[in-house]
């Protein structure tokens, strides 16, 4: 009997040992070390893209000049044309009898001058009426230029060399006057704008030198990058009151004649930060559409603050306000701890943070 109570005590103990030891274990196990960080401060370079339309740096409609049938049409739709060559012929039959009308009335008028200035000098006829038929001849002469200048409105040549647009009209058809025939445009060089708000417009001026140019680069539609930067070379002079952009323009060569007029596509601008505060996007977190961290305080304790996003990078965020570099954040276990947690962690410097993300710095 003694025995049996003996094993008995025994077997009591032994459980309050090990009940002891597994609640010593699993309070060990919750002191987790959370890995925590501070923001860095560091002059880098963000990236800003603004959706662009690209214009040709010549775009002309190409009109009829006076009412006719078209006759000839001497180019093709897509055609690259020179400065001066024909493109359309209107029928000039009415314009040719014009012409030869007023150069047989110019040749009579030059006749007439003639046998007028002999007999002026022979004393045959006054000076008076030597006048009057050399205002006749120089009206004969305007008028023979005038009529030229009609045949001239029957033939249409380029104005520039550029690219042909389609047709909007046909051989044999009667155009009449302003008709639209086609357009015509320069790509040789390109003329890209893109909207621009009012606060990065203060930031671009404010950190620009005088007479300087914004290099830019093109991402077109297809998502490739145009191998030839551009610059900004003019601003509009009028904020759009009702977005609050204004317009830049951005020049680019095309010497390959990739680009074409009317296409969209993607400016990409790097804008300096100097001093900028940086941390990783994955200490954040998201409530309502506002950003927030987790600030660890001296007492060890993580309490929510709200922040500013200034800029996005790859892996990062710039940082307008809410935090300073002093400030400790969570930078793991965000989705673990609560507010008001008290917490035991391990400080990990930012640039050994950053180190293994995407920073782009100068």
């Amino acid at each position: 009997m003694a025995n049996k109570i003996t094993c008995i005590f025994i077997g009591f103990f032994t459980l309050l040992y090990y009940t002891s030891c597994e609640s010593k274990k699993e309070e060990k196990e919750e002191e987790v070390n959370y890995l925590v960080t501070s923001p860095l401060r560091k002059d880098t370079l963000v990236t800003r893209d603004y959706v662009c339309q690209i214009r040709a740096i010549q775009h002309i409609d190409i009109r009829a000049l006076d009412r006719g049938y078209l006759q000839e049409i001497f180019v093709d739709e897509g055609q690259l044309v020179t400065q001066g060559q024909l493109m359309f012929q209107l029928l000039p039959l009415q314009y040719q009898a014009e012409l030869q009308k007023a150069q047989a009335e110019a040749d009579y008028a030059e006749i007439e001058y003639k046998n007028t200035k002999f007999m002026a000098d022979s004393n045959v006829v006054s000076p008076n009426q030597l006048a009057l038929a050399k205002a006749q001849l120089e009206k004969a002469k305007a008028e023979l230029k005038l009529a030229q200048v009609h045949l001239g409105f029957a033939t249409i040549k380029a104005p520039f060399t550029g690219i042909m647009d389609r047709f909007h009209v046909r051989l044999g058809s009667l155009v009449e006057e302003g008709d639209l025939m086609t357009t015509l445009s320069d790509i040789s060089q390109i003329w890209v704008y893109f909207n621009v708000p009012e606060a990065e417009y203060l930031d671009f001026k404010a950190n620009a030198k005088k007479d300087s140019v914004m290099a830019v680069k093109l991402k077109m539609a297809n998502n490739v990058m145009f191998k030839y930067p551009g610059m900004v070379r003019a601003i509009e002079a009028d904020f759009n009151n009702e977005t609050g952009n204004i317009a830049f323009r951005a020049t680019f060569p095309n010497p390959e004649e990739l680009l074409r007029h009317g296409e969209t596509g993607n400016i990409i601008v790097n804008v300096p930060l100097k001093d900028a505060l940086i941390i990783p996007q994955k200490a954040t977190f998201e409530v309502l559409d506002k950003k927030y961290v987790y600030v660890v305080g001296k007492d060890s304790v993580v309490r929510s603050r709200k922040i500013t996003i200034l800029a996005e990078m790859p892996d990062l965020y710039v940082i307008k306000e809410g935090i300073t570099a002093d400030d400790k954040i969570l930078l793991e276990g965000l989705r673990i701890v609560s507010e008001n947690d008290k917490v035991h962690y391990k400080f990990q410097h930012p640039k050994e943070v950053l180190s293994l993300l995407k920073l782009h710095a100068e």
